[in-house]
């Protein structure tokens, strides 16, 4: 900007120097203050700066800022990647718990079949051992219902003997005592 100042005075200058003679371009130098001299030092201190201040300072964050640039887009196609990859992520979780829970319906009615299929065969076998228990009580029965009558023969065999040597008045032989109880206990079985 200094440069294209310089220039500028340099040219008007340059122009007044025609247009007055040279008299009048010395004068308007004079006029403004510029020293020819100065203005060189001005020039090259102003290029040094500039240098110093591009190599320095704007070329590393320029640099810096294209670093940044390309890091913050690889970081939106990274977001990107990961969100495809999380939503398949969550496809899969999500298909993975359907399939979970069909399973655990599979193995639920499976239990329920197997605990069912257990409780119908221990019913079976429960009713089996009652129904034995049963016919072993009817037969137990059975047999001491046999006893008693076994025994109420025997009793009434025993009367028929005491009462029938009561009313003969005598006593009875062995034999004839065994005749009548043939003979009660014919009667008895036929009742």
């Amino acid at each position: 900007m200094l440069t294209v100042l310089a220039a500028a005075t340099v040219e008007a200058a340059h122009d007044a120097a025609h247009a007055a003679g040279e008299s009048g371009a010395a004068e308007l130098i004079h006029r403004f203050g510029i020293q020819p001299g100065y203005v060189a030092m001005q020039f090259v201190s102003f290029a040094i700066l500039a240098f110093v201040l591009y190599r320095f300072a704007i070329k590393p964050t320029l640099a810096t800022m294209d670093d940044r640039n390309a890091k913050i887009a690889d970081g939106l196609k990274n977001a990107e990647a990961t969100a495809s990859r999380l939503e398949e992520a969550q496809k899969e979780a999500a298909a993975l718990v359907q399939q979970a829970r069909v399973d655990a319906d599979k193995v639920i009615a499976d239990a329920r079949q197997t605990a069912k299929e257990l409780s119908e065969r221990e019913g079976a076998a429960a009713t089996e051992r009652a129904a034995a228990l049963i016919a072993k009580a009817e037969s137990a029965i059975q047999l001491e219902h046999k006893k008693m009558l076994d025994e109420a023969r025997a009793e009434i065999a025993r009367l028929v003997v005491a009462t029938t040597s009561q009313v003969l008045a005598k006593e009875l032989s062995a034999e004839e005592q065994s005749r009548y109880n043939q003979a009660a206990v014919r009667e008895l079985t036929t009742l």
